[in-house]
């Protein structure tokens, strides 16, 4: 028998054995350490990075002032101080906390407050921190010709003896023609990174106008700080009313300025079902009266969706629309109103996410988006029963509502 396999302690294939397996240990942990440096030894992907923790605290809605009426619109005035309009035709100023209200501003022009017209949406001057630019500007109805329409203003905030001052006799923007009725005024103003304003306006009830490139009514429309017209907007051809951007549609009472992209997004109400919150892009029409997800009055049937409901090829499709697609009550609307992008450190789980209110659907709306397209939605304070008219983020980080029964609302934490 041979005695090369038996093993004792210093044969000499025992030794090469055991070199090579130190050789082979070597060169396995050569050929691991690239990977064990990357946190793994496998070709799976990582574990995906933990989600937040929940928040310690819910958000809870206070009320900070019972004591408007028919508050329509805000703004923050740089102090922290907010002015406010009340559909009635009186602007106020609330103290930063909200709990006092001073005088009605002397200077505000007549309005018609007749059913949803009135003295409407208010916007600061980009410069308005600025030394002489003071400005305000103020949506509201005003009668002329016809009936009535929507107009766009300006005076100068004089805080320390209740006025706006040189206030134009002959409004910056009028929307003609004037009509009879009192329904679908809009109207929200918002400021472009350019200091351009952009109107939303309503069709007035009118329907078919909104298609009309020759009417105001039915449209947003584009101005300069003095009234004239950009010249980069869009040109809608021979005979098109001056300042149009875009058209198709029906009564926008939400507008805001994305934070990231400087676009105008743009709510409004649908008819029966069919609210909808659109990006308003130059020279796009947006389907109104032609088309909608929601239906003609007291329709209420399969298929019953004006046009179809589809937007597009021919039209805009909305970024979303309420009643959401599958609802088990189609043909019913929140009337939404008011809308702001939420960009505050109050609410981090909510950066980035658009938030509006509902006058018939009583509630604040959260949607969350990626991109521009909805991810999922939630309705907040429904509890509440009031039907929300503006919604703003404050410069502390919070948001603030205002109800058609006369509160101030803050939402924080």
């Amino acid at each position: 028998m041979s005695k090369s396999n038996n093993g004792r302690p210093g044969h000499p294939d025992l030794k090469r054995r055991a070199g090579l397996a130190r050789l082979g240990a070597l060169w396995a942990a050569i050929a691991v350490a690239p990977l064990a440096s990357c946190g793994s030894g496998d070709d799976s992907p990582p574990p995906p990075p933990s989600a937040p923790p929940p928040p310690s605290t819910p958000a809870r809605a206070t009320v900070i002032n019972s004591t408007l009426a028919n508050p329509w619109g805000m703004a923050f005035l740089p102090d922290g101080r907010i002015l406010v309009t009340q559909k009635g035709g009186s602007m106020v100023v609330l103290s930063a906390d909200g709990t006092t209200k001073s005088n009605p501003l002397s200077g505000v022009p007549a309005v018609v407050s007749s059913g949803q017209g009135g003295l409407l949406d208010v916007v600061l001057d980009p410069d308005f921190a600025t030394p002489g630019s003071n400005w305000v500007y103020f949506a509201y109805s005003e009668a002329g010709t016809g009936g009535s329409g929507t107009a766009v203003n300006r005076g100068r905030l004089d805080l320390a003896s209740g006025q706006l001052l040189d206030v134009p006799l002959t409004p910056l923007f009028q929307q003609l023609p004037k009509v009879g009725g009192d329904g679908h005024f809009g109207s929200r103003l918002a400021f472009r990174a350019d200091k351009t304003l952009f109107i939303t306006l309503g069709e007035r009830q009118q329907g078919s106008p909104a298609q009309s490139l020759t009417s105001h009514l039915g449209k947003v429309v584009r101005i300069n700080r003095d009234g004239s017209i950009p010249t980069d907007n869009p040109n809608m051809g021979a005979g098109a009313s001056p300042g149009i951007w875009s058209y198709g549609i029906r009564n926008p009472q939400g507008a805001a300025i994305h934070p990231a992209t400087g676009e105008l997004w743009e709510l409004e109400h649908g008819p029966q079902g069919g609210d909808e919150l659109n990006i308003a892009r130059a020279g796009q029409n947006y389907g109104w009266p032609n088309v909608s997800y929601g239906c003609n009055y007291g329709a209420t049937t399969p298929g019953c969706e004006i046009g179809g409901g589809v937007h597009a090829p021919q039209y805009t499709e909305p970024v979303s629309r309420w009643p959401a697609p599958g609802t088990p009550t189609p043909y019913s609307s929140i009337a939404p109103s008011g809308l702001t992008f939420y960009t505050g450190s109050g609410f981090p789980e909510w950066q980035g996410n658009v938030f509006l209110g509902a006058l018939a659907g009583t509630a604040l709306w959260r949607v969350v988006l990626n991109g521009n397209v909805e991810v999922s939605r939630e309705r907040l304070f429904a509890s509440l029963g009031q039907r929300i008219r503006c919604v703003k983020q404050g410069p502390d980080g919070w948001l603030y509502f205002l109800t058609d029964s006369g509160r101030l609302y803050r939402v924080d934490r």
